[in-house]
Formats: C-alpha cells, structure tokens, sequence
C-alpha cells in the first residue's frame, strides 16, 4: 500500500498505484486544456496500468470528456517500437526523442540489448491508449476532439511528473501533455459488511 506522500512500497513505483491521481495541462497550439488523472489498477509485472483520463474544455458539446485508457510499460513485455495504431518506427523515434532520457535507447528501440527496470529506474516509459468515453462507451467519435491516437508517456519518478505528446496521424502534432502527481490526504475509507 503506497503511503499517503505517494512514496512507493513494495511492488509499486512512487506516484503509480491504484486510485493514484494527477492533475495538470494538455497543450494544442495555443490551447490548454486541464487534465485529471486517475490510475486504476497497475500491474508492474505484466507492466500494464489504466485509468480515466478527463480533460475540460476540449469542446462546447462536451465540456468535460472523460476516457477510459490502458497503457503498456516499455520494459519486459513492451519495447520502443509500438508496430500499431498507425505509428511506425520513425513516428515512434520522432516522439520518444522528446524525453532526453532517450537518448540512451534511441539506437536499441526494439531493446534488443538493452533492458529496462521499470522498478529501479527514474524514468519509466509507456504508451497509454484511449479506449472509450466514459460514461458512454458507445460514443466513437466527437466533432473537435480525437481519443483515436495515443500518449507517449514518461514517468519521472524522482519528481513523480510526467510529459507526454499525443500521436494520431490526423491530429496536430506533438500536442503536449504535462501532469504532478496529486498526493493522497485522507485514507480511503471502507465498509465492512
């Protein structure tokens, strides 16, 4: 169980836990949009992690948009190289030089040589994909908006931040988003039956 500072315990990384929120700004062009965010589960060993993600703002329709979103943790199970959603390996390449801390992956995308301890490292990298609006799962798509594409992410656990850019190939690019981990102040509270 993480502590009420977000600091990590066994098994989990420092600001990545279940119930675990961020707060801060999605960017577009001169646009800036608030955006919450609220972890559901995350499983490091399958390194895998979900959540909603709201932004407000995006459009007059939809003033507040809330999307259900999976994300896969490069490391074990997941390399650089995403190989989906219309991204090829030079999209890829164009959006994980964004981070700096990159840099020392760039000629091993496919980590074929490299290996990544999501555990121990200060920066842990993921692509977090927008499955369906919440509460209507039904709803595929929104005049001014796009869920179609996906994040690339990287958690920096020393400041518990993360940067992420948005990639659809039919959406501006390199859309920015920027998010602080919003400590816990309370315990959750339980009923037992």
């Amino acid at each position: 169980m993480p502590s009420l500072s977000g600091e990590a315990s066994e098994g989990t990384l420092r600001g990545l836990f279940p119930g675990s929120k961020f707060e801060g700004t999605q960017k577009s062009g001169r646009s800036s949009y608030d955006v919450e965010v609220e972890l559901q589960d995350v499983d490091l060993d399958e390194s895998f992690l979900c959540g909603y993600l709201k932004i407000s703002g995006l459009t007059e329709e939809y003033p507040v948009l809330t999307t259900y979103f999976e994300a896969e943790i490069v490391g074990r199970h997941h390399t650089f190289v995403t190989d989906k959603w219309d991204a090829d390996e030079h999209t890829d390449w164009e959006h994980w030089s964004k981070f700096n801390s990159f840099s020392k992956y760039q000629d091993d995308m496919r980590l074929t040589k490299t290996t990544i301890d999501h555990l121990t490292a200060d920066n842990v990298y993921m692509r977090w994909k927008e499955h369906f609006l919440v509460p209507d799962h039904q709803i595929v798509s929104i005049a001014g908006a796009s869920f179609a594409g996906f994040y690339y992410i990287r958690y920096e656990r020393s400041s518990a931040a993360i940067l992420g850019f948005y990639y659809h190939q039919s959406s501006e690019m390199f859309q920015s988003l920027k998010l602080r981990h919003v400590p816990q102040k309370s315990f959750p509270s339980f009923e037992f039956r």
